[in-house]
């Protein structure tokens, strides 16, 4: 399967900022205040000074080069995503089950705008990403930002998760038994899973599958939903 989170990437730089007529230097100083009130980014830099430094230092450079407000999401998106992908994998089940809780929210939200929307939140390298401040309620971003900080502060602390063999196991039976009883109803569309361009001229479908499929793991006990989150959101090279 493939199956991601939809993704808040620095959306109030993005948003309020980037596209305004200002120095380098200002910029630079915008992003930092922005950063500054945003607490996944600010778990980031604590966690990985490294990375966050890299990071910043890119949309620096693309702001300088003139570069695109979508150039800017679409290239900054992914790697946040790969981020809390990672630090998924230690999150105790409770923030696990929490994250994917609020994403779903917000998949219900943007397919009430359009399926292109809704398909583009959840697979933004097939057609390009979307920026959630411009349509979803503040209160909704608020919260996201605010459970994803959760959750990857979490998977440094005392109480992270490690995930084992059996759990792997487990949850491999769990997506397979979903996959099993979703099949019949979605036919050879269930394969966008595996494939999202096929959801390419079917994103209704496409935006209608990855919400069943979520919310027949959510409905799970949590340490199954959390088992089953971290599989899927696992990287390959995991």
């Amino acid at each position: 399967m493939v199956l991601t989170l939809a993704g808040i990437a620095l959306w109030n730089i993005a948003d309020n900022y980037y596209l305004r007529n200002s120095s380098a230097e200002s910029f630079a100083d915008k992003v930092d205040a922005v950063i500054e009130n945003m607490p996944t980014y600010n778990v980031l830099k604590e966690q990985d000074p490294q990375l966050f430094a890299r990071i910043r230092a890119q949309m620096l450079a693309m702001r300088e080069e003139g570069k695109s407000e979508q150039q800017f999401i679409d290239a900054i998106q992914p790697q946040i995503l790969a981020i809390q992908r990672n630090r998924l994998q230690f999150a105790p089940d409770t923030q696990a089950v929490a994250v994917m809780q609020v994403n779903m929210e917000q998949i219900a939200a943007v397919q009430k705008i359009s399926d292109d929307v809704c398909f583009r939140f959840l697979f933004p390298e097939i057609k390009g990403g979307i920026n959630a401040a411009k349509i979803l309620p503040r209160e909704m971003l608020i919260k996201r930002i605010n459970v994803d900080a959760a959750m990857m502060r979490s998977a440094y602390g005392p109480d992270k998760h490690r995930v084992t063999d059996s759990e792997r196991e487990n949850a491999q039976k769990t997506i397979q038994s979903i996959a099993q009883k979703l099949i019949p109803r979605y036919g050879q569309d269930f394969f966008i899973m595996s494939d999202p361009r096929k959801g390419l001229g079917k994103e209704k479908i496409a935006c209608e599958l990855i919400q069943d499929v979520w919310n027949n793991i959510l409905m799970l006990p949590k340490e199954r939903a959390a088992g089953a989150i971290r599989l899927i959101l696992a990287d390959e090279s995991q």
